[in-house]
Order: structure tokens, then C-alpha cells, then sequence
């Protein structure tokens, strides 16, 4: 039997002090190392951003809204989560409060969209129309509040609307993140 004559595997790439033989694409390498820098600072603005709570439940996440006639002042996450517990909590002026009760009137996208579970102080009365829910509460205590207890049922921008009857109205974006 014959063989074939073969000829040695030769090494293309070049040898440093004729001994070891290193492959180096430089231009590649630098470009890498840029990719990997971007990817770096990417990242870090992310954490960043999420500490702070642009993505929910943290300092820039927390929201405050005044109505122009003092009647209300609002506490609520402008940032929410799908399916997550959150508050929203309406502060009422002097001047809403008549005969011992306060009415607050909410458009239907703090059931439909923000899900809402429960108000505490519970409403006295509740009346569905209007495209919303008037609720009418006891106003005991001075400052009366009212605190509504949301969990979202599905992500988006919820377009939340408020008033006082006869009082300026407060509109709060919310946005819920998946």
C-alpha cells in the first residue's frame, strides 16, 4: 500500500522571537473593546434609572398634583406595575367639605385600568354614570383623605381624571409597566 506524500501544516500566523505564534486582529479587538464599553454605560444608566424609579416604585415614580383651586391634592405613582399593590390618596381642602361629607367624582379608568380594590374611608354612597363613579364620603376628620387601594390589571397608559363637583378637575397619566 502506497501513501500519499502530505505536506506539513503550515502556520500562517506570525511568530514572536521565532517561537510562539500569536493571532492578533488589533482593528477588531478596538472595536470590541468600544461595543463593551457602550454595553457598560448602557447598563449603568439602567440601574441608574431604575434605582431612582423610572421603572416604578421609587423617588421619580412618586408623584404629587394640586387642583388650581386648593380642592384637592393628590398622591399617586406615575409609574405603576402590572398586578402590583399602590395607593392613591386624595387629600380634600376645607372648602369641598359640606354637611359633614365630601363627593369626589373618578373617571371609570381607576377600575377598568388602575384596578381599583378597595377605598378606605368606605364611601357612603357610590354612583355609577358619567363615565365614572361619584363617591360621596363622611368628612369626620379635618383634613379629610380618601385612599385607594389600586392594582393595575393590565399595562399601558391609564388616562385618570378627578373632581370635586363644582371644583377645578385633576388629570393624572399613569403609566403601568408590564
Amino acid at each position: 500500500m502506497a501513501y500519499a506524500k502530505t505536506k506539513p501544516v503550515e502556520d500562517t500566523v506570525g511568530k514572536v522571537n521565532d517561537e510562539l505564534a500569536i493571532g492578533a486582529d488589533l482593528d477588531f479587538q478596538r472595536k470590541w473593546w468600544r461595543f463593551e464599553f457602550g454595553l457598560w454605560i448602557f447598563f449603568t444608566i439602567l440601574i441608574v434609572l431604575d434605582l431612582l424609579g423610572f421603572f416604578g416604585r421609587g423617588y421619580m415614580a412618586k408623584a404629587h398634583r394640586q387642583t388650581s383651586d386648593n380642592s384637592m391634592n393628590i398622591g399617586y405613582d406615575r409609574v405603576e406595575r402590572f398586578g402590583t399593590p399602590s395607593v392613591l390618596t386624595v387629600h380634600f381642602g376645607q372648602s369641598v367639605i359640606q354637611n359633614g361629607q365630601v363627593q369626589l367624582w373618578v373617571s371609570e379608568d381607576l377600575v377598568k385600568a388602575l384596578g381599583a380594590q378597595r377605598v378606605v374611608p368606605q364611601p357612603s354612597e357610590s354612583i355609577l354614570g358619567q363615565g365614572g363613579i361619584l363617591y360621596k364620603f363622611p368628612a369626620t376628620a379635618i383634613p379629610a383623605s380618601a385612599e385607594f387601594a389600586l392594582q393595575p390589571s393590565h399595562a399601558g397608559l391609564a388616562n385618570l381624571r378627578l373632581h370635586v363637583p363644582g371644583h377645578d378637575e385633576a388629570s393624572l397619566k399613569i403609566l403601568v409597566m408590564p
